[in-house]
């Protein structure tokens, strides 16, 4: 569901041999992520980012992750326009960060921090802010891209403590949000996870006074409340048209059993009428 290092074209580890004379000038242009139709989230964005994306949580090996969705077709991104503007208030923390990202050592013990050299921004001619300065060392700016990504890292071990307790009580149902225009054209998007409603309601009252001291209750709310925001995707799909639901699998799979059912009472029905009439 998520293409999630496929923003980065072309990473190089940062040292101070190859980079001392570059610079980077950031901007806000955020073409490089315009055929991405999710990106990952940390819960610290959930209150932000709920007020802009749909945040649904996607299988990554044996965790559960959350993301912002930004599109419901592959290589679409409905948040970005042709001169790569940003059509939201809150930009997601992994789309800041770029070109840089750490990369983890096979231990997984040691993270370096990395650049995308495909970066529009990147350069040699002293555009923007120098990562190294004549002798070497690091210079302001590359030292507050390392803190950036260290907090990054630091939030995105918080997340995964969280979508672990919500794994651990239970919480999560496979879901599926259909978007549908009037002429009767159909976007699906499959494959990811929500929190139960009914789930939540039923957690006894311990478990729940505990979800609420951390803060955790308020980021299962927080999900729950964006998923609204597929109403505005399906806008962008097709403006002022579009109609949406977000539903559990099981809700899904009861509504085509309904439907297929239907068809073969009608069809039923139909048939002595249409021998009658030959």
């Amino acid at each position: 569901m998520t293409k999630q290092l496929l923003i980065y074209q072309n990473l190089v580890l940062l040292n101070n041999e190859r980079h001392r004379d570059w610079s980077v000038k950031m901007g806000t242009d955020f073409s490089f992520a315009k055929d991405v139709t999710s990106v990952p989230l940390t819960a610290v964005e959930f209150r932000n980012a709920a007020l802009d994306y749909p945040i649904v949580f996607a299988e990554a090996g044996d965790e559960v992750l959350p993301v912002a969705v930004m599109g419901v077709k592959a290589d679409q991104n409905l948040y970005i326009d042709a001169e790569g503007n940003l059509d939201a208030a809150y930009i997601p923390a992994f789309l800041r960060r770029y070109p840089f990202v750490f990369s983890a050592s096979e231990d997984g013990k040691t993270l370096s921090l990395c650049i995308d050299e495909s970066y529009q921004g990147v350069n040699q001619q002293g555009r923007g802010e120098r990562l190294f300065d004549a002798d070497g060392e690091r210079t302001q700016f590359l030292n507050s891209v390392l803190g950036f990504q260290q907090e990054y890292e630091a939030q995105f071990n918080q997340t995964k403590t969280f979508c672990a307790k919500l794994q651990e009580l239970g919480l999560f149902e496979s879901m599926t949000a259909t978007l549908g225009l009037p002429e009767g054209q159909k976007f699906s998007l499959t494959g990811f996870k929500g929190i139960s409603r009914e789930k939540l309601m039923a957690i006894p009252g311990e478990q729940l006074e505990q979800l609420s001291k951390t803060g955790q209750l308020e980021l299962a709310y927080c999900h729950l409340q964006s998923l609204g925001n597929f109403r505005r995707m399906a806008e962008k799909v097709s403006p002022g048209e579009a109609v949406e639901a977000v539903q559990p699998d099981e809700a899904v799979e009861s509504e085509k059993k309904a439907a297929r059912k239907s068809t073969k009472k009608a069809s039923k029905k139909a048939s002595p009428e249409a021998a009658a009439g030959s």
